[in-house]
């Protein structure tokens, strides 16, 4: 009997436009009180600068408002899952695109995103597509999407200036479960069951499939772990053996599969 086929996950479209809300909210919080040496300070992302990686930040958020005061696109041609892998192809642009942002004045462009973007989703509706330049997207996908931005580089903030910007639960929770949901989907298969707990569990890889009791092979670990591993901040190996990452089976080996975007 063939496997049954695995139901794409929905997604509380009031959550998600909430979620993102506030993780803005928290990162903007943040950047105000950032001194001049702070923003002027590296970043874990090549040459970004962290004024480079708060106005990348604001642009993605803006994103929502522009795109959805662009003409609606007339066909769907991009899915959520597919998003991830898009991205890659489009770094020298996004980083052309942060460094062209106007980040002298970040104050003010927060307080401009912020308000363009509550007034932009106020009475937009899920199923709007919005022209991306690499395919058209539903609204309620991509701000699925906005999640995992603010979640990522929240963390790439944190990471270059201890600021300890928090997480909001809903935005860390959706971009765990799109990135857990981009491995199954890649990796198809239920050899191997993923465990990134509150947030997502789902099976992956070719192999014997477990029906009941223990898993032959599982691998768990925490959310932002998982959410670094996926977006290549750091190695599988590295997290393993620092146990921040736990594998056991013979078939609970991720390396060769991350990260799933960069």
């Amino acid at each position: 009997m063939p496997p049954a086929k695995k139901r794409t996950r929905s997604y509380d479209s009031a959550k998600t436009r909430a979620a993102v809300h506030a993780q803005f909210r928290h990162v903007r919080a943040a950047v105000e009180a950032f001194t001049p040496v702070q923003l002027d300070g590296p970043t874990r992302l090549g040459e970004w600068t962290v004024r480079d990686l708060a106005a990348h930040l604001a642009r993605m958020v803006d994103s929502v408002p522009r795109l959805l005061a662009a003409p609606a696109s007339a066909a769907r041609e991009l899915a959520l899952l597919d998003w991830p892998s898009r991205t890659a192809p489009a770094a020298e642009r996004i980083d052309a695109d942060a460094r062209g942002t106007d980040a002298s004045d970040l104050h003010g462009l927060y307080a401009r995103v912020q308000d363009d973007y509550e007034e932009a989703v106020a009475g937009a509706s899920d199923g709007r597509l919005l022209p991306l330049s690499f395919g058209a997207m539903t609204l309620g996908d991509f701000l699925v999407t906005r999640t995992v931005e603010l979640v990522v580089h929240t963390d790439d903030l944190n990471e270059a200036t201890g600021a300890g910007i928090p997480y909001d639960r809903q935005a860390l929770a959706a971009c765990t479960r799109l990135l857990a949901d981009v491995l199954a989907a890649r990796a198809p298969g239920g050899a191997v069951e993923v465990r990134v707990p509150p947030y997502a569990v789902v099976q992956c890889v070719e192999g014997p499939r477990h029906t009941r009791g223990t898993p032959p092979n599982v691998v768990e670990t925490d959310p932002l772990t998982w959410i670094r591993l996926a977006t290549g901040r750091v190695e599988w190996a590295t997290e393993l053996d620092a146990a921040l990452v736990s594998a056991s089976g013979e078939r609970a080996d991720l390396a060769d599969l991350l990260p799933l975007m960069g």
